[in-house]
């Protein structure tokens, strides 16, 4: 009875192990060495604090994958995309990069997510073994100033989105502005170009920046501050949960003076968590709402329901969407094997890459990041709503 117990207990792990080799894409390696099939790689927090993010990104690109899959594939190829779980931890993502390149055979890291657990494996990836990184969800400015072999990305730097929203709130009529933003370095840096860029739009406007202890539930003082300044404006680089608490004590506290944020606080939690609060909050984003009524958005929502039922339709889903199209888009263009080399070469190339989804995106062998575009977007009735089309902030000093 024991070694019936132990046989079945070890027939059920060996089924679980190739469940989740399938399930991770490995595909056949005959039809990658034969062209064939294209595999790619990505790390996405699947597990831990920010798997949030990793899990719907992960769905939304692999939803775009499956559909062009569906489709016949890039050029009658089809994607084999290797997920794997990082934890949103560097050293684990070194480890995972080099299963990916060594082992799984990747010709390239393409939507994959976090800018410090990617540019931990810069040295391995892009230096060593000269794979490139394709539309990564995430990165600052020193990925591109200047550029790197081999590295292109697509999400407009959260510092241009701040400059964004310098430049719209002057142009709502905006004389006196308060940027209320959490203390960490990362906010503070951000917030910093909010003035800069209204002044640029309007000299004589005045900005105040008010610093706010990170992961703060009590709002009530901070409400309290603002209403002292009196502003015309108020811009928030907060986290979602901290801006719906800003919020929430706003209307509490009969506040009423229009509220802006960055696409991190552009996110359907806000508008959960802030409930009727979040009425008319303006935002910027990195694509287009998804809930608009435009082609390329409907293709999106209908494949989601279609391949990722179990994933909303949201800004997270749709940025994962937009980094497989844009990547596809591309290397469509390639004619011949679809190699490191040749997808490095397509990209440096790529001019008017059109995603439907985001902003228009033009490479260059000195430009790696194919945009500084932003949307707007403005909560209605517990959805966000786009405002115009994408727009271009000022250039920051």
């Amino acid at each position: 009875m024991r070694r019936l117990r132990t046989r079945a207990l070890i027939a059920a792990s060996v089924a679980m192990l190739a469940l989740v080799a399938s399930a991770c894409g490995t595909g056949d390696p005959a039809a990658v060495r034969d062209g064939k099939v294209i595999r790619i790689g990505a790390w996405h927090p699947l597990t831990g604090a920010l798997a949030s993010f990793g899990i719907p990104e992960r769905a939304g690109a692999d939803a775009y994958f499956k559909y062009v899959n569906a489709h016949g594939g890039i050029n009658g190829r089809k994607i084999d995309w290797v997920v794997k779980d990082n934890a949103s931890d560097p050293q684990q993502t070194v480890q995972i990069a080099r299963r990916l390149v060594d082992q799984d055979g990747v010709a390239a890291i393409v939507a994959t997510n976090g800018t410090a657990q990617t540019q931990a494996t810069f040295p391995f990836v892009l230096e060593q073994s000269k794979v490139p990184i394709l539309n990564t969800l995430g990165g600052d400015a020193s990925w591109y100033s200047p550029s790197r072999d081999g590295l292109y990305g697509l999400q407009t730097l959260y510092e241009d989105q701040a400059a964004a929203l310098g430049n719209w709130v002057v142009r709502d009529g905006a004389k006196k502005v308060v940027v209320v933003h959490s203390d960490p370095a990362a906010f503070v840096n951000v917030s910093k170009e909010v003035g800069p860029a209204a002044r640029k739009t309007d000299p004589d406007v005045r900005v105040k920046q008010l610093k706010v202890k990170f992961a703060t539930t009590d709002y009530s003082p901070v409400i309290s501050k603002v209403k002292a300044e009196k502003p015309d404006a108020v811009v928030l680089i907060l986290a979602a949960a901290e801006a719906a608490t800003y919020l929430k004590e706003a209307k509490l506290q009969g506040l009423r003076v229009p509220s802006y944020g960055y696409a991190p606080v552009a996110a359907q939690s806000t508008l959960t968590l802030a409930g009727k609060a979040a009425e008319g909050f303006k935002s910027v984003q990195l694509v287009k709402s998804p809930h608009d009524d435009d082609p390329a958005v409907k293709e999106f929502r209908a494949a989601m329901a279609r391949y990722e039922p179990k994933q909303p339709a949201d800004f997270i889903t749709l940025w994962g969407w937009e980094a497989a199209k844009a990547f596809v888009e591309v290397a469509k263009t390639i004619d011949g094997p679809v190699t490191s080399a040749s997808l490095t070469r397509a990209f440096e190339n790529a001019r008017h890459v059109d995603t439907g989804v985001g902003p228009v995106l033009t490479f260059s062998p000195r430009n790696h990041l194919g945009t500084r575009d932003v949307q707007k977007v403005v909560a209605r009735n517990g959805r966000w709503v786009s405002q115009g089309d994408f727009f271009t902030p000022p250039k920051r000093d």
